[in-house]
């Protein structure tokens, strides 16, 4: 038992960051699935509209639970929301070029793409997350 506990303690933000990476990949599917085919907005429209959403979900899980944010206060909250979907906007424009890559350019099924971009967005964001984002300052107060 302590092994696993030693295995959690050492790769608990990458093990948390895998978990709601692939629910983030979930939501963004789902979304992109009902803009498309419930909705019949075209693929790109479905693509922005589903990060909008699997972004959103993706913030609050991160901040929460996979980098333990320490920021407080409504500056401190909003430099880093910022920050967030900056780097997302980054990886988003990266999805959508994936996406018109291989749909309009390969002919592949746009759901397959959305998969596919979906592993290479996730680990561009991991990065951007651990590095930009949600770093750790070392003497710094982020309750202001």
């Amino acid at each position: 038992m302590n092994q696993w506990k030693g295995l959690w303690d050492k790769y608990r933000e990458i093990i948390l960051y895998v978990v709601f990476g692939g629910l983030t990949t979930l939501v963004s599917f789902f979304s992109y699935w009902c803009f498309v085919d419930l909705f019949h907005i075209p693929y790109m429209a479905s693509t922005a509209l589903s990060w909008i959403v699997s972004v959103t979900f993706a913030y609050c899980t991160n901040r929460r639970w996979v980098f333990e944010s320490r920021a407080h206060g409504l500056r401190a909250v909003g430099l880093e929301a910022a920050r967030f979907f900056a780097c997302r906007l980054f990886s988003g424009f990266l999805e959508m070029g994936l996406m018109f890559a291989g749909v309009d350019l390969l002919h592949i099924n746009d759901k397959v793409v959305k998969l596919a971009a979906n592993v290479i967005v996730i680990l561009t964001n991991y990065i951007l997350s651990k590095w930009l984002v949600f770093r750790k300052k070392r003497g710094v107060d982020e309750s202001a």
